[in-house]
Parts: C-alpha cells; sequence; structure tokens
C-alpha cells in the first residue's frame, strides 16, 4: 500500500510539473507571436506611410499658370508649359473666370477654376504670363491676393512681359531686383517697377531669390528653363 501511495505521489508531482512548466511556455510563445505580429504590423504600415508619401509628392508637383481671359500672348504661356510638362511638372492655369479663354493668335484654352479655387499649398509654385490682356489685369484684387499667397508662403511666384507689374503692384517687388517688358516707346512698365520698390535690371531673365522674372515673349524658353531650373534646386 505504502508503495502504491508513493507511486501515486511521485506521479502527481511529475504531471504537476509539466503543467506549471508549460504554462510559462505557452505564455512565452504567445508572447513572442503577438511581439512578431506587431513588428510585422510595423513594418508594412512604415511601407504604408513611405507610399502615401510618394503619393503626396507626385500630387505635389504642380505648377499654377494665370493668364488673362482673352489675349494672353502664346509664346510665354506654351512654352513654358511645355517645358514644365516635359519635365514631369502637373500644369493647372487659371483665369479672372472659367471658361474659354483666348489667346492673342487665337489659341484657346478651357479654364475650370479662378484664384478664389486655389490652395498655394498644393503648387510649387505660380506662373503670370504677360499679353496685352493682362495690362488689364494688373490691379485685379484676385490675381494680387494669389500673388502675395504664394510669396507669404515662400513658394515660387514668377511673372512674364507686363505680368511683372502686377506682381509690383502686389507689393512683393520692394527692394527685389525684376525685369519687365519695355520699348523704346513705353517705359510705363517700368516705372511701375520703380514706384513699388523693385530695383529694375535690363535683362531677359532676373532670378532675385523665389521671384522670378522675364522681359517678354522673346525669353519665355529661357525663362520656363529657369523656373525648372529653381524647382530642381528647391524641391
Amino acid at each position: 500500500m505504502a508503495k502504491r501511495i508513493m507511486v501515486f505521489l511521485g506521479v502527481g508531482i511529475i504531471l504537476l510539473g509539466l503543467i506549471f512548466w508549460s504554462s510559462p511556455l505557452f505564455f512565452l510563445r504567445l508572447f513572442f507571436k503577438e511581439g512578431s505580429e506587431i513588428s510585422l504590423n510595423s513594418g508594412q504600415n512604415q511601407i504604408l506611410n513611405k507610399k502615401n508619401n510618394l503619393n503626396n509628392m507626385v500630387d505635389y508637383k504642380k505648377i499654377l499658370m494665370v493668364v488673362a481671359y482673352s489675349n494672353f500672348r502664346d509664346e510665354e504661356y506654351f512654352e513654358p508649359k511645355n517645358i514644365f510638362e516635359s519635365n514631369g511638372l502637373i500644369v493647372e492655369t487659371v483665369s479672372s473666370k472659367t471658361g474659354r479663354a483666348v489667346s492673342t493668335d487665337q489659341n484657346i484654352i478651357e479654364i475650370s477654376k479662378t484664384p478664389a479655387d486655389i490652395d498655394p499649398d498644393q503648387y510649387l509654385g505660380v506662373v503670370f504670363v504677360g499679353g496685352l490682356g493682362m495690362t488689364k489685369e494688373l490691379d485685379n484684387p484676385s490675381f494680387k491676393k494669389l500673388a502675395k499667397d504664394f510669396y507669404s508662403r515662400n513658394k515660387l511666384v514668377a511673372a512674364i512681359c507686363i505680368a511683372s507689374a502686377l506682381l509690383a503692384k502686389a507689393g512683393i517687388l520692394k527692394d527685389k531686383k525684376a525685369t519687365v517688358w519695355s520699348s523704346s516707346m513705353d517705359q510705363s512698365a517700368i516705372q511701375i517697377l520703380k514706384e513699388n520698390g523693385a530695383i529694375y535690371e535690363d535683362e531677359s531673365v532676373v532670378q532675385d531669390g523665389n521671384i522670378i522674372t522675364s522681359n517678354g515673349p522673346q525669353s519665355a524658353k529661357a525663362f520656363g528653363e529657369a523656373i525648372i531650373n529653381y524647382i530642381n534646386k528647391n524641391y
């Protein structure tokens, strides 16, 4: 009898030992399994975050162009636009109203947004296009506000031909080097720059910080290339 009792006690002790030994192992296995899942989920989240950041970068490669609703200069719009797009930028165009804007050479572009629809944080910069129509927009409050909004966010602000005078009237060329359209018979745009504190330079393209200006259609290609160079260096 005593031997049986001892055998039962021995078996019981062994079983208890197995139970207490296996329980920690179970919890350890559970812990490491959960830890692996957490690590895996963390890795997946990092990949998703990187993918989202890349998508944001793609979305962010947009540049805004501003034209007069009628009589914007063809070379000053289409030449820089082609340069922007060939370098992977998305170009959006706004005007004083939506509809079909018409160039000096009767080319038509569709306008779906006005300055009121624009969030500057969604663009690398803004480019104001010149032409006869822009001479009537130099005091357009929505155009001037757009220039100031981009400038205040340290975004690229560019203008070609007479549109440089709009930047001057917007108050962002004070103590800045800039150029503008002029002729031997008409120096009024140069006077607008000087009256608003700009430092006029008789050059085809002038850059001062985040502001790039050009003097007319003959410089449209160099103007577009200067903008691309600025973007490549700063973004």
